[in-house]
């Protein structure tokens, strides 16, 4: 690793503990600038990588605040970034408080509130779903005279499809309603309450949009492979310039005009959108980095590193990302069929030698409790493969097949007597 000038100015990283990002994400930006971490928990993984640290609580912006104001006493900060998604609009009010380059922070709040987002979206006649708030029961039952049914239910400021659930008749709204509420609980977003909103067909994509001087630069455009309904956990990702088409350019400027309307000009953005059979429609904009290691496999496929733009711009830069790249990337996650405590979980020694593996990990540890999404959400997962190759066809391929190389054995039964099955 490419050491940087301790004495140039720092990158202040606030929350880095996303284990996908492990060895990836802070690793490229260690090597480019001195680190300093502000995070929830003292360092472990992240030490070879960070110059120096504070604990604070990530939803505390006065706590933080104070512990920026603290490193910045020791250090000079040139920058701020997160790819924390409960930690964006507390990022760009410290990146405001230390007059480093960043985002308005009633912009970014505006992206983590969906109703609030949606409405910004019509008011800009931006392509979106037609949406109604929901804070009630009864609020849920009014929403349906507008909406029809089929229609989709979500905490409105959550993160990662933890709540999403699809109502297809009226005996479903009350598990619903319970589902999406207790997953607003489980992530601290109560008070946001939840929006209803059309249920939008047809696949769904994602834009990874570089936000610096020069305005919107697409970078990538990723297909998501979602699990089965109701629910929407997402099983994969595929990026390859190949399968970019006037549908995807058609996308990309309804991704462009979505950050308009949000006021999103800084940064790199990763956009939801689906692909209806009216054109695209906006799911919903994030300010910050994709999840699911989706930079990496933008990285793999184009040779744009947007680790390392996003950076440069908290610091900022202008990185004028350009693509070198022109292949195929993909990852794709292993969920438990079945609940239970996990005996097992193996891969194949073979796939890690094949030069098209970029990666096979395992997530879980024998004898932890498992069960199927929506469960425990992206908790759920038991390992996860990266690979790569020439075309979209062969990456799909290839990643089916190292996914089926990797084998759970589940214990079903309740006094775990030995009983299993196969994830």
């Amino acid at each position: 690793m490419t050491t940087p000038d301790p004495d140039a100015p720092a990158l202040l990283l606030i929350g880095a503990g996303d284990s996908l990002y492990r060895g990836y994400a802070l690793k490229t930006l260690a090597s480019r600038y001195p680190i300093l971490l502000l995070d929830t928990e003292p360092p472990t993984w992240q030490n070879p990588y960070i110059a120096d640290h504070r604990v604070a609580d990530l939803g505390d912006l006065t706590a933080l605040r104070a512990a920026a104001d603290d490193l910045a006493a020791a250090h000079e900060i040139g920058g701020v970034l997160t790819w924390n998604e409960f930690a964006v609009a507390h990022t760009a009010a410290i990146a405001q408080h230390l007059k480093t380059a960043g985002l308005d922070p009633e912009a970014v709040r505006a992206c983590r509130n969906k109703a609030v987002a949606r409405a910004l979206f019509d008011a800009h006649a931006v392509p979106s779903a037609r949406w109604a708030p929901v804070n009630s029961p009864s609020q849920l039952r009014t929403a349906t005279a507008h909406l029809g049914y089929p229609f989709v239910l979500k905490p409105a400021a959550a993160a990662g499809s933890a709540g999403v659930i699809r109502i297809d008749s009226p005996d479903e709204l009350g598990h619903a309603y319970a589902f999406a509420a207790r997953a607003a609980g489980h992530h601290g977003v109560t008070a946001a309450g939840l929006v209803a909103e059309e249920y939008l067909d047809g696949p769904e994509i994602s834009i990874e949009v570089v936000a610096g001087p020069g305005g919107h630069t697409v970078a990538a455009v990723t297909h998501k492979q979602l699990g089965t309904p109701p629910y929407f956990e997402e099983t994969g990702h595929l990026v390859a310039p190949a399968l970019r088409s006037s549908v995807t350019d058609e996308a990309e400027k309804t991704a462009i005009r979505a950050l308009e309307a949000l006021d999103i000009t800084h940064g790199v953005a990763h956009v939801e959108i689906r692909l209806t059979s009216a054109g695209p429609r906006l799911i919903e904009v994030n300010p910050r980095l994709g999840g699911d290691l989706i930079p990496h496999l933008v990285h793999l496929a184009t040779g744009i590193d947007l680790v390392t733009a996003a950076a440069d711009l908290a610091m900022g830069l202008d990185p004028a990302p350009r693509a070198t790249r022109h292949q195929a990337a993909g990852i794709g996650f292993v969920y438990p069929k079945t609940a239970g405590r996990l005996l097992s979980l193996t891969a194949d020694p073979a796939l890690t030698t094949t030069s098209w593996c970029e990666r096979a990990v395992l997530e879980q540890q024998s004898g932890a409790r498992i069960a199927p999404p929506p469960a425990s959400g992206l908790d759920s997962r038991l390992a996860h493969a990266v690979v790569t190759a020439d075309t979209p066809a062969q990456c799909r391929q290839r990643l089916d097949h190292a996914l089926t190389a990797i084998h759970a054995t589940i214990d079903t039964t309740p006094a775990h007597s030995g009983e299993t099955v196969a994830a």
